[in-house]
């Protein structure tokens, strides 16, 4: 086997085996920034847990525990309102309780004269949030947040070009896993535009760690690949990954940029909610936009349709067989988590544990 295995390395079993398997003291992706309308509330769903994210009337953002503290009516089929010190609260729809945007009650209506109780002493969670470069991210924490949210290179172009969206039935990891997986594109995108099965070159392909992840660094995108001729030019691609589920390709054609951003967001311990983001200045995605959209949906449904296949054979909590090369990054994956979580649990600084490297592997 590559790099001197005596034989292929076990990955761990199944998403039972996973457990819950979340990162904490950490920014998760939740939404585009222009889908979060002042004065509107919508409930998500982040790590098993409801959330109530919106905007005020006034622009800011509102991220809070998405269950009233009385009765567990969802907060995000309320209102919003104003007290009398020009503070805006959201109102639970059940009984018009009250909540402050940092998660205390500001109000119970239905408390009678003399009547004397600290409604402030009552709180839902409130979860910091921000908006970067057009995207939403949540602080899923035991305190407020230690460090910048990401940024990425290549949002040009003004709005994205490109969004779609799906679900997988999965847990993260697996869902990472797949989505960093070298080796399965001519077996499960096989499109005229793109490549086919019978079309599998050798590659070898230089690895650096990066911020909370790794990149495979920047290089010309294989022959095989398609897509790329219809930037013409001479292309060079990077292809970045970032705890928790961040993974980016960033594509530069001279002076034009192409980024391509996937977000997977947990959902809960067998969903992962995927949304896809483009951004580019290149005239490509001006005179064709509705080729390269629709390439794009049917390239993220495959992955869906071989995730769900996949699931047959999880449900019996196999073990899985992991081999060098193909699968480093799946072991990488599972090295900065582990990495991760310890750091946080000892309070020091995190050290990336991937070791720079050229991998090898036929696709």
């Amino acid at each position: 086997m590559p790099e001197g295995d005596a034989k292929p390395a076990r990955a761990p079993a199944a998403a039972a085996r996973f457990g819950e398997g979340f990162l904490a003291d950490i920014w998760y992706f939740v939404e585009l920034a222009d889908a979060l309308k002042p004065g509107r509330m919508a409930r998500y769903e982040l790590l098993g847990e409801p959330v109530l994210l919106g905007r005020t009337q006034g622009g800011g953002l509102i991220a809070l525990r998405d269950v009233c503290p009385h009765r567990a009516a969802p907060l995000s089929a309320g209102k919003l309102t104003r007290e009398a010190d020009g503070r805006e609260t959201v109102e639970c729809p059940y009984h018009g309780w009250r909540f402050g945007l940092d998660g205390a009650c500001a109000a119970i209506p239905s408390l009678a004269a003399g009547q004397e109780m600290d409604v402030t002493r009552i709180r839902v969670r409130r979860y910091p949030v921000v908006e970067s470069q057009g995207l939403v991210f949540i602080w899923v924490g035991s305190g407020e947040p230690d460090q910048d949210p990401p940024t990425f290179p290549g949002v040009v172009g003004g709005k994205p070009k490109l969004v779609d969206r799906m679900t997988f039935d999965a847990h993260i990891d697996h869902a990472v896993v797949g989505l960093m997986d070298p080796a399965h594109g001519p077996y499960v995108h096989q499109q005229w535009w793109w490549r086919s099965a019978k079309s599998q070159h050798e590659k070898a392909k230089r690895f650096e760690p990066r911020d909370a992840g790794f990149a495979m660094v920047r290089h010309e995108p294989s022959k095989n690949s398609r897509a790329y001729a219809i930037l013409g030019g001479e292309p060079l691609t990077e292809i970045t990954f970032r705890l928790p589920g961040l993974r980016w390709e960033h594509v530069t054609v001279g002076a034009r940029q192409v980024l391509s951003l996937t977000c997977l967001t947990p959902v809960d311990a067998k969903t992962t909610r995927i949304t896809q983001i483009v951004w580019s200045d290149h005239p490509a995605f001006v005179f064709l936009r509705p080729f390269i959209a629709a390439g794009a949906r049917a390239y993220l449904r495959q992955d869906g349709d071989r995730v769900n296949l996949q699931n047959q054979g999880l449900r019996y909590d196999p073990t899985l067989l992991w081999i060098d090369d193909a699968d480093r990054q799946a072991k990488w994956y599972q090295q900065l988590k582990r990495e991760w979580s310890a750091a946080r649990r000892e309070s020091r600084p995190f050290v990336n544990p991937v070791e720079a490297a050229t991998l090898r592997w036929r696709s």
